[in-house]
């Protein structure tokens, strides 16, 4: 039995290796995505703070001044006095000084770097065929549990928690593969499951809010009627969604089009993931709220999909967290190489 395990393992760990490290890998950097993404455009992100930020009309005026005909689809707005605001346009992403309307730089209409990594752990950068790309990783999230599983198995007889770094190579790379597999367990099994339900998230979804015996938020029908007036502001607008969600800070705005509604994205001082999990949608017209949920009163199964994802990227406990599921996430390079040298080790002729 043991050995038709190991044999197990050793296969499904020579096809999935290559997937399970670049997932390693590409979340190990996205667990720090806002920090490394402000270090790298250090020049386009920091301002010097003053008394008080312009409203997002005189900055979204100042903006079409000077990229006339170019419609305004999104404005992203720290709550750090430090920080420069984003206004997204068809062709580039303007970062500006929110005390004085002033374009500091400009965001290529190309991804970068960083969101090359963050569609390599999503989908492998499949992006023609995106719904392959992230089946095949949701998959491998599978091959990792499964390694994990029958990892622990093999490793719980002798129970190695060090290196003897004098015996045989084969030895000592085992004893690095075990440790190292011992030590980060916990994490990568977290992070595989919780991938595991984003991956499947239709069926994952329906599962939490079955076993939790609530249903999702009911969004009633809502029809935009044009108004002579026009639509109202966006500083109009964030009063609005912070009324609608006592608490919580809205920190993006998107602008629709004449038949749409306001889309606000909030969050509260406990939630730690950077994109937040409140939203609200208004009447570009009217002002009304079409639909408000916040993290803290939504039903119980889509605080368990927020929870799942914060669990994922190690956003749960804020730093601490992070740091722990990232070098856990990077350790999966020292698995697989130690996993390689043990089997290459094995199979070498003794002398």
């Amino acid at each position: 039995m043991r050995h038709r395990i190991r044999l197990l393992h050793l296969s499904v760990a020579l096809v999935a290796a290559l997937f399970v490290v670049t997932l390693g890998v590409t979340g190990s950097i996205m667990a720090f995505e806002p920090e490394i993404d402000r270090w790298l455009h250090h020049d386009l992100w920091y301002v010097d703070p003053q008394a008080r930020p312009l409203t997002l009309d005189e900055i979204g005026s100042a903006i079409s001044q000077q990229y006339p005909g170019e419609r305004i689809s999104r404005f992203d707005v720290s709550a750090d006095p430090n920080l420069a605001y984003r206004v997204a346009l068809p062709s580039r992403l303007v970062y500006v000084n929110p005390y004085t309307a002033r374009t500091i730089g400009l965001g290529g209409a190309q991804p970068d770097t960083l969101a090359r990594i963050h569609q390599i752990h999503l989908r492998l950068l499949w992006m023609s065929h995106p719904d392959a790309g992230k089946a095949i990783v949701t998959w491998m999230c599978v091959a990792m549990i499964f390694l994990l599983i029958t990892g622990l198995y093999l490793w719980w007889p002798l129970k190695r928690f060090s290196v003897t770094w004098s015996a045989s190579p084969r030895r000592r790379w085992l004893d690095v593969h075990a440790t190292t597999g011992i030590t980060v367990f916990a994490f990568l099994f977290l992070a595989g499951v919780t991938g595991i339900a984003i991956g499947f998230g239709t069926v994952a979804e329906s599962a939490y809010y079955r076993l939790t015996g609530s249903t999702p938020s009911p969004r009633p029908p809502h029809v935009v009627t044009t108004s002579p007036a026009g639509p109202i502001s966006p500083d109009r607008v964030m009063d609005l969604a912070r009324a609608a969600i006592p608490g919580a800070t809205p920190f993006q705005i998107a602008i629709p089009k004449p038949d749409g509604t306001y889309q606000v994205r909030m969050r509260f001082p406990e939630d730690l993931t950077p994109g937040g999990r409140s939203r609200v949608e208004i009447d570009q017209y009217t002002g009304a709220i079409v639909f408000a949920e916040g993290s803290r009163t939504a039903p119980a199964g889509t605080r368990a999909v927020i929870l799942t994802r914060a669990i994922h990227t190690g956003d749960v406990f804020g730093m601490a967290s992070r740091v722990a599921m990232s070098l856990a996430s990077a350790l999966t390079v020292v698995m697989a190489l130690s996993g390689l040298l043990t089997w290459w080790a094995r199979r070498r002729p003794q002398r």
